[in-house]
């Protein structure tokens, strides 16, 4: 009987879902083969507040995929979210030994691009190169083999809490899981949703969650900036809660099934029912009535994003325009709102170049489990088709596990 192909599970632990989508690489290429979701109530900002809660929601999360893959989950690669993480860019210079740049000089120019003055509470996640300088020469993204004497980098460096990272993987722990890597969160719906025009001229990439919204700005090929700004979709679902006096539950139903983020497009004539608080008589309201309450609130969202890509000095290489991924992209007219805040062509982002359950993964909510995935394949050394991931996500991998494991 032939061996099926290694599996590779990403685990995404949102502030409202956990999902899980297992993959395996084909022929034909990325296949997905199973998938599964629970609802989270152990998050908050993305951030772990309850360990026994998060640990029940990846169980269920697991379970369902498992069952759909028919296959045992045991180990999974983990997106870490939160406002803890940020980014910032760093810059290190050495000299080549040789005069003929080797892999050994790359090393230490990141090294020594790394060795910044972090808070104890702190620790590097990923050094992502921007570009490499030889000599004068600059530009360059594979300096091995080139000579000169005088080597120096650009790197994008993430880093998140220590406390937040354990509690994660203590989690993933205590379901039975072994975490193979942990990707940080606003990188991990890159992989899934850019394409290789957009990265080249320029994008930003909005993955709007249920506590955070992510930024990740791409250019020449590299990330030039990461933010985690502490608004999402749960502050539009509180907001409909206190209007509609409705409990959380069915104020997120009716933002998901008749939710629109601009008011003069949605139907005043369409009604939809209200359920009451505490057992009080439902109510009936228009579609506009609701659209009122939610399009303040996305557009503050947005704005803040503007407000973050003209701090970060980043507006001006928006070439491609934007992106919005997360599951509160798929609302109604949230294109038209966006479009109208950044005045910037804008797209909706779903995962790319897969096969299998499309249908099901081709969802906004979906695109950074199937990053994790990919990042996954990227890095088993089992998988040879990305040989290129390893020089940006996996220079620092095997250090950052192995100061995940002094801890446990």
């Amino acid at each position: 009987m032939a061996r099926r192909p290694p599996l590779i599970v990403g685990l995404d632990v949102g502030t409202y879902k956990v999902g899980a989508i297992v993959a395996e690489l084909t022929e034909q290429g990325t296949e997905i083969v199973g998938i599964g979701s629970s609802a989270s109530k152990g998050l908050r900002k993305g951030v772990v507040v309850n360990i026994e809660a998060t640990v029940e929601a990846i169980r269920k999360a697991t379970e369902e995929a498992e069952l759909m893959a028919g296959c045992e989950i045991r180990s999974v690669i983990v997106g870490s979210a939160g406002n803890h993480i940020k980014g910032f860019n760093s810059h290190g210079v050495v000299a080549v030994k040789s005069r003929e740049v080797g892999g050994g000089d790359v090393e230490r120019v990141l090294d020594a691009a790394r060795a910044i003055a972090l808070p104890v509470d702190r620790q590097v996640l990923h050094v992502l190169p921007q570009e490499f300088i030889v000599d004068d020469q600059d530009g360059i993204r594979e300096p091995i083999g080139m000579a000169g004497v005088r080597l120096e980098a650009r790197v994008h460096i993430v880093t998140g809490a220590i406390s937040s990272g354990q509690n994660l993987i203590k989690c993933c722990n205590r379901a039975g899981l072994h975490v193979r890597d942990v990707l940080a969160g606003p990188l991990a719906a890159t992989e899934a949703v850019l394409t290789p025009e957009e990265r080249e001229l320029g994008v930003a990439l909005l993955d709007l969650g249920g506590g955070t919204t992510d930024v990740v700005v791409v250019h020449a090929g590299a990330i030039r900036h990461t933010a985690v700004l502490p608004v999402g979709g749960g502050h539009v679902t509180t907001d409909l809660a206190a209007a509609l006096r409705t409990p959380f539950a069915e104020a997120e139903r009716l933002k998901q099934r008749h939710g629109c983020a601009i008011t003069a497009t949605a139907p005043a004539d369409q009604v939809v029912e209200v359920a009451g608080v505490g057992g009080r008589d439902a109510h009936h309201l228009s579609r506009r009535a609701l659209a009122e309450v939610i399009e303040p609130r996305m557009e503050e969202v947005f704005t803040f994003v503007k407000r973050e890509l003209e701090r970060a000095g980043c507006a001006h290489v928006l070439t491609a325009g934007i992106v919005l991924t997360g599951g509160g992209a798929a609302m109604q007219q949230v294109i038209g709102l966006a479009e109208r805040v950044f005045r910037l062509p804008v797209r909706l982002g779903v995962p790319l170049h897969l096969s299998g359950l499309v249908d099901v993964v081709a969802s906004p909510m979906y695109s950074t489990a199937v990053g994790l995935v990919l990042h996954g394949l990227k890095q088993d050394p089992r998988m040879r088709h990305g040989d290129g991931m390893r020089g940006q996500l996996g220079v620092v991998r095997e250090r950052m596990m192995g100061w995940l494991r002094e801890f446990f």
